[in-house]
């Protein structure tokens, strides 16, 4: 196994920031139900030092596990940068600790940027509905993919 799969698997071991935030002040949402990926990113502001800084970040994804990983490392990262900061991350950056990404997983930190990015765009209205979830975005046009939710009473 090489660094970078040792490095992500221990990163989906125990992801960080996984989860909708009810007090965001920003949501940004990428991707498509078509081909599976979509990650959608919580930011929280403050004030620190007279500048505008992301106080918390948090994020759910569906899909490639490599995303999940590179989104876990990002929201950690994103801690007490300002939007411009943040904007300027390149995927490669918000892969933190996981180093740099093999060619065929460099659309999973784009993934993440693009969820930045929006959500620093403010192009999505903060959630105000429970119902209001990013599996609730996950409607495939062509009707192929089906969601079923777990019952974990049943597990």
């Amino acid at each position: 196994m090489s660094q970078f799969e040792d490095r992500a698997k221990e990163a989906l071991s125990k992801p960080q920031n996984v989860g909708e935030m009810a007090d965001a002040d920003s949501v940004g949402t990428v991707g498509s139900p078509d081909c599976g990926d979509m990650l959608r990113m919580w930011l929280k502001f403050t004030e620190k030092d007279g500048k505008k800084v992301i106080d918390r970040a948090s994020f759910q994804a569906f899909g490639c596990q490599t995303a999940i990983a590179v989104a876990s490392m990002a929201t950690e990262l994103l801690k007490g940068k300002t939007p411009e900061e943040a904007r300027n991350l390149q995927p490669n950056e918000l892969s933190g600790d996981l180093g740099p990404l093999p060619p065929m997983k460099i659309h999973c930190g784009q993934l993440v940027e693009q969820a930045l990015k929006s959500a620093l765009d403010g192009k999505d209205a903060p959630q105000k509905k429970a119902s209001d979830t990013l599996l609730g975005n996950l409607q495939p046009q062509s009707g192929k993919i089906k969601i079923v939710p777990l019952d974990e009473s049943n597990s």
